[in-house]
């Protein structure tokens, strides 16, 4: 049965799935990597959610906020073991509970194109595509996506 909590970014199992997310994302996002590893810092990120699996952690994931009524959500992650699961949806689903309870009405994230199950995660949970924003505006790796939480 997966658990999940909520946490911060000082858990230590939330930054043992991050180290490993990186390494990933190192391969992942080639001659990329160096610009987006400067947006993907974890430290003092208020809002996580881990879950586990028989006491173990088995996905991540967090929001921080953008704007007063916008959070981006950050730093998801399951091991490639354990995908197919169900744990990102659930771990994704938790994120919007909470920024609909802090009352923020929207979240918007940012991907790499090199990343179809982070895409096909976004799009079947409703997120729809939007222009690159911020950072990622000329970044031709990124896609960015929205859904509104205050339903």
């Amino acid at each position: 049965m997966i658990t999940c909590i909520r946490t911060d970014s000082e858990n230590p199992d939330f930054k043992k799935l991050v180290i490993e997310l990186d390494a990933a994302l190192k391969i992942v996002d080639g001659e990329d990597h160096a610009f987006y590893s400067q947006y993907n810092k974890i430290d003092k990120i208020k809002y996580v959610i881990l879950a586990y699996e028989n006491e173990m952690p088995v996905g991540c994931g967090a929001i921080k906020e953008f704007t007063k009524d916008t959070v981006e959500v950050k730093r998801m992650y399951v091991p490639v073991d354990k995908r197919g699961l169900g744990i990102a949806t659930k771990v994704l689903k938790e994120l919007e509970n909470w920024a609909k309870k802090l009352g923020f009405k929207k979240c918007i994230l940012e991907t790499g194109k090199r990343q179809p199950d982070a895409i096909g995660l976004y799009t079947k949970n409703g997120y729809t595509l939007i222009p690159n924003y911020g950072q990622y505006e000329k970044m031709d790796n990124s896609v960015c996506y929205e859904k509104p939480v205050s339903f």
